[in-house]
């Protein structure tokens, strides 16, 4: 039965920063770095065959340190937006604290929070949705219908809406999903695609 890890990056030097990121490429903080390190610790038991990750680069170094760790240089790995974070539009770069002065702590958290209303000229959760579903559909789903066992390394909006894919999640529990940095999610699948087990590896085991 194929597995599906699902690793968002560890933190990005934004985060550290509490500023909105979306899609601006900000890299890892040291503290993230060392996040990936204990993430391809835990994933040392676990076969992957091929990994998917964002174009964003906070993204791509958290796998590149999670493939170091865990011995495996070599693997296939494919990088798209379509597995970005959800784009923040006028709020990317604005400092989270400062946003919920100007306009409020309930605006800030409808715009954090909401399953489907979008920051200005930004993404809702349900945008983010509608763009990840189908590449996980076309590209992810078809290896893992061949037995193939998957890592997608991506963002904690992004992976919020595959996992309500995965999970069938309602509007209602997709809004208290919060997927921290770098803590490793492996699903079991079965051959349809159904999970048979979930677990969440815990860093603080190493």
């Amino acid at each position: 039965m194929p597995n599906l890890i699902l690793v968002r990056h560890g933190e990005s030097q934004w985060n550290l920063e509490n500023r909105f990121t979306g899609w601006v490429d900000v890299d890892l903080s040291p503290k993230g770095e060392q996040e990936a390190k204990i993430a391809g610790h835990l994933l040392k038991p676990y076969d992957i065959d091929y990994v998917f990750t964002s174009a964003l680069k906070r993204a791509h170094h958290t796998t590149q340190i999670i493939l170091e760790q865990s011995a495996r240089m070599n693997l296939p790995l494919s990088k798209n937006q379509a597995l970005n974070e959800r784009h923040y539009g006028d709020l990317q770069g604005k400092n989270k604290a400062e946003i919920g002065i100007e306009f409020g702590q309930e605006q800030l958290k409808i715009w954090r929070r909401s399953y489907d209303i979008a920051p200005p000229n930004g993404e809702s959760l349900k945008d983010t949705l509608e763009r990840v579903t189908p590449y996980y559909k076309e590209h992810i789903e078809p290896l893992l219908k061949e037995g193939k066992n998957i890592l997608v390394s991506a963002h904690g909006n992004s992976l919020r809406a595959l996992v309500m894919y995965l999970e069938n999640l309602t509007k209602e529990e997709v809004l208290e999903l919060n997927i921290p940095t770098a803590v490793p999610y492996v699903y079991e699948l079965d051959k349809d695609l159904k999970i048979i087990s979930k677990k969440i590896l815990d860093p603080t085991s190493i």
